[in-house]
């Protein structure tokens, strides 16, 4: 199918976004003296900014491919989570399925000075989440499960993600074709047993299946474990400069990288299983998907933060390929 008729029907489909929502904050400034306190320098703020991070960041990808999109997960009852509120508001993105608790709202402060980053201090509990929110996130999906085209985990080992509610979602999509994708973190992997889609970079790749990877030969041979090991239906392993390698039943395709410049990876995970989630649910192979997830991870990794891409932006960026 071509590239063009796969992004055209990105505006017709509804993804969830499931995970850790995490509210990024920045406090910028300048350094031009010593603490006489301490030997540490004095930061004078001049602004601040905040970015939606984790689950949020996934969702704002999504919907700035034109797509809707609903988050789920757990934010504290602080001044944080009405900052968050505001930013999903902003973008356009529904927080129904966002459960407030009384554990607080993750967020990460990190205080820049001359584009150098001089400290940063998080404020989150990792404890798994209680029954009630628990409960809470399980029903709002099952009852609106059949309303998604797709659901992406994001997984920030902050509590939200449990083996329990991945079986439930797993169970919940037994016999039906409904596309779940997860960008798993390292020691959570084998949470994601029978799911569509995992997309480690290499490194997590490598701790999850316990292959070192040195060369194509041990790529293959993780990317083959985890593939077999966790009864996945496709593993997409991000791999940096050098691109990414799918792998799915008995095939592999090594996909190389098209960024042309590359300033910051922040986030570009979450930019790479956004794009390869609403490429499939809009009918595109998992090859064309892998594609597409590559040309939209070229584009953000050239911009300094995490960023997101649009439609138009990717086609260009595709036009080469059609």
């Amino acid at each position: 199918m071509p590239f063009k008729n796969i992004l055209d029907r990105f505006r017709d489909k509804h993804i969830l976004v499931i995970g850790d929502i995490i509210l990024d904050h920045y406090v910028w400034g300048k350094v031009e003296r010593i603490s006489p306190e301490a030997p540490v320098p004095v930061v004078d703020v001049q602004r601040e900014s905040y970015l939606l991070g984790g689950a949020g960041n996934v969702a704002n990808n999504v919907v700035s491919l034109g797509a809707s999109v609903t988050v789920s997960g757990v934010a504290g009852d602080d001044y944080n989570e009405a900052v968050l509120s505001s930013l999903f508001k902003e973008k356009g993105i529904s927080t129904a399925g966002i459960y407030r608790d009384q554990r607080p709202t993750t967020t990460k402060t990190r205080v820049m000075a001359h584009s150098q980053q001089v400290v940063r201090f998080d404020k989150e509990s990792r404890a798994s989440i209680g029954k009630s929110a628990l409960k809470h996130i399980t029903e709002y999906v099952g009852d609106n499960f059949n309303s998604f085209d797709g659901i992406i985990i994001s997984d920030y080992k902050k509590g939200v993600i449990t083996p329990g509610f991945i079986k439930f979602l797993v169970d919940k999509t037994a016999g039906k074709d409904k596309f779940i994708s997860a960008d798993p973190k390292v020691g959570h992997f084998p949470y994601y047993h029978g799911i569509s889609l995992i997309t480690p970079n290499k490194k997590e790749a490598q701790e999850g299946s316990g292959v070192i990877i040195e060369d194509m030969q041990s790529l293959i041979k993780a990317g083959r474990k985890l593939l077999k090991t966790l009864n996945l239906k496709s593993v997409l392993i991000t791999r940096g400069d050098e691109g990414m390698s799918l792998f799915h039943e008995n095939e592999i395709h090594h996909i190389p990288t098209v960024a042309k410049a590359v300033y910051d990876v922040t986030g570009a995970g979450d930019t790479v299983i956004s794009a390869f989630t609403l490429a499939h649910v809009s009918g595109a192979t998992l090859v064309e998907s892998a594609v597409i997830a590559n040309h939209a991870a070229g584009i953000v990794v050239g911009f300094v933060g995490t960023a997101a891409t649009t439609v138009d932006t990717l086609l260009s960026s595709l036009s080469d390929l059609t």
